[in-house]
């Protein structure tokens, strides 16, 4: 291999890792903004992570049902709005991304997790559910958005609150609460 066959190889092993590092980045932020969505949610930011023309959707029985899906960066943003409400729809929304697997080819890539999230509702009800997603994602004015989002059901039970003051035992310290 000739130095310059070299440092391309190199250079397009480093463009792979970027693009891999920049998906991450995205997925992270649309996470972080689903965490914290409500009445003073950056709605342009979330609808921004997806190409114009993307598409969000439940698959299979039960997100199918709960979600739909949504053709366009405006049809999602306008979804995601209904969520931005007073009292905010959810009081506690954690969401653990597991699994990664990301494959880029050229300017779109796949990428899938497990979710597994932790909801507690406005009405004081809890739910898990855990999901898998799969997304692709395209180059879009330079930078990586989502261009089809999935999010299918694996499981999801109403339970009881998440957090709780109950004494937390640690080896080599007090009982008291």
């Amino acid at each position: 291999m000739s130095s310059q066959e070299h440092l391309r190889a190199l250079e397009q092993r480093l463009e792979q890792l970027e693009s891999e590092n920049a998906i991450r980045a995205c997925m992270n932020r649309y996470m972080f903004l689903c965490d914290e969505l409500g009445v003073g949610s950056p709605l342009e930011e979330l609808a921004g992570l997806f190409t114009a023309q993307a598409i969000w959707e439940g698959k299979g029985a039960k997100y199918q049902n709960s979600f739909g899906g949504y053709h366009g960066r405006e049809a999602i943003k306008a979804m995601f709005a209904t969520y931005m409400i007073e009292p905010a729809h959810f009081s506690l929304n954690v969401h653990f991304l597991t699994s990664e697997l990301i494959r880029v080819s050229g300017d779109i890539a796949d990428a899938s997790w497990v979710m597994l999230q932790t909801s507690t509702f406005a009405s004081g009800a809890s739910h898990l559910n855990s999901a898998r997603l799969m997304v692709r994602f395209a180059q879009e004015q330079g930078q990586w958005r989502m261009a089809h989002f999935q999010t299918e059901n694996l499981f999801s039970r109403p339970v009881d609150t998440w957090n709780s003051a109950a004494h937390l035992p640690v080896p080599g310290k007090s009982d008291q609460s």
